[in-house]
């Protein structure tokens, strides 16, 4: 596992800059603190490493591997190349951080695991860990996810999760993560909430994003290998922003690579609610326990959000990214669901590879980046077995698929 769990940010308090920290009731504040001090603990513990190593390589497959899209790059005229994390078990990047935390719960006598999930591969790679380890397991959910993502809901129960549905406001990612925060509050002490993303208070972005970082380490060592250089351009979707997190991580000190960020225009990047694109149209502020750049009216409460892809829309960001967007370090753009929708057949049908509609986003920025010519390397977040039934229903017609 090549990956040293050493990073610069955050500091001790869990800043990135100006975002991040941890905004939740002191009661809560004293387990987190727990989980902060027993996270640093196992990070140490050769054991702890050493049976995570071992899990990622039998039982998740990893190291995942780069492909060159050739099809794709002599379409767009510059090299494409794709981090293959669709090819995970459980089918996306989630499964890393999961078996991390799920390993971390244990150890800390922790019975149960509980988290939210807009897509379902957070929940279906969290159900996966609890089975794997003998452990209860608790998925919110909104239920407009529950039903363009049914396959994966069905994988959840199979695994032996219990699916929770949740039935207000818009029924989607931001209520799945409002309700989970309430049912850990009822027991923090028996359950570990396992998020899904860098979001929420210290020490969570930290966490999440170290687990993802064995992605970036790959990636840079593979495409080396391959090319003899690093890619000119990175390219991932952002919606909470792990997998983003987890591909920026390992080229964050080299200059001479881009990294770009795309988030969900949805229907219309110029009317609040169509979209989730939190980095290009929000604004600091606190929400879910951490400060960070969020969508939001002028009370300051979140604004809601929509995107074509479930796991994308979220009204706020993981603090990093606000850092990153505020230093320049990482240029931050949009596509919308049209766009997307492109991509994802145009990947399958040039590649014969499905994406996750979330991925989608990113593929489909890597071709409007083509123009700029160079090599670019594109996180394959997740694969879109989940997605296509939804795809077929909505899109099916336009794009010639059997009725």
């Amino acid at each position: 596992m090549n990956n040293t769990f050493t990073h610069p940010l955050p500091d001790a308090d869990g800043y990135f800059g100006e975002y991040g920290g941890s905004f939740i009731p002191p009661q809560l504040q004293t387990i987190l603190a727990e989980i902060s001090e027993a996270y640093e603990a196992i990070i140490r513990d050769e054991d702890f490493l050493g049976e995570l190593r071992w899990l990622y390589r039998h039982y998740v497959g990893r190291p995942s591997p780069v492909f060159h899209a050739r099809r794709l790059s002599q379409k767009y005229g510059a090299e494409i190349y794709l981090k293959r994390e669709d090819v995970n078990h459980t089918g996306a990047h989630k499964i890393n951080h999961c078996l991390g935390e799920a390993l971390l719960a244990r150890k800390m006598g922790k019975t149960r695991l509980i988290a939210e999930t807009g897509a379902g591969q957070h929940g279906v790679a969290l159900a996966t860990a609890a089975a794997l380890l003998g452990m209860e397991c608790d998925i919110f959910m909104g239920e407009v996810d529950m039903a363009k993502e049914h396959p994966n809901v069905v994988r959840m129960h199979i695994l032996g999760a219990r699916v929770v549905p949740v039935g207000h406001g818009r029924r989607t990612l931001k209520e799945a993560v409002d309700a989970a925060f309430e049912a850990y509050l009822g027991d923090p002490v028996n359950q570990f909430y396992a998020i899904g993303s860098v979001v929420g208070p210290h020490p969570f972005p930290k966490m999440v994003r170290d687990f993802q970082s064995i992605v970036g380490n790959e990636a840079r060592q593979q495409i080396q290998e391959m090319t003899g250089r690093l890619p000119d351009h990175v390219v991932a979707c952002v919606g909470g922003g792990s997998n983003a997190m987890g591909i920026f991580s390992a080229f964050l000190d080299d200059e001479t690579v881009a990294l770009h960020g795309v988030e969900p225009a949805g229907r219309s990047l110029d009317e609040p609610g169509e979209h989730a694109a939190t980095l290009t149209k929000g604004r600091p502020g606190v929400m879910h326990g951490f400060k960070s750049y969020m969508l939001q009216d002028e009370a300051g409460e979140p604004e809601e959000v929509y995107s074509v892809a479930s796991g994308l829309d979220y009204p706020a960001v993981g603090p990093q990214h606000s850092y990153l967007k505020d230093i320049g370090r990482v240029r931050y753009h949009t596509i919308n669901d049209a766009e997307a929708i492109d991509a994802f057949f145009e990947l399958s049908r040039l590649e014969g590879i499905i994406p996750a509609i979330e991925s989608s986003h990113a593929v489909a920025h890597a071709t409007r980046l083509a123009a700029e010519g160079g090599s670019i390397l594109v996180n394959l977040s997740g694969r879109g077995d989940k997605d296509i039934d939804f795809v077929a229903e909505n899109y099916g017609a336009r794009y010639g698929l059997p009725g």
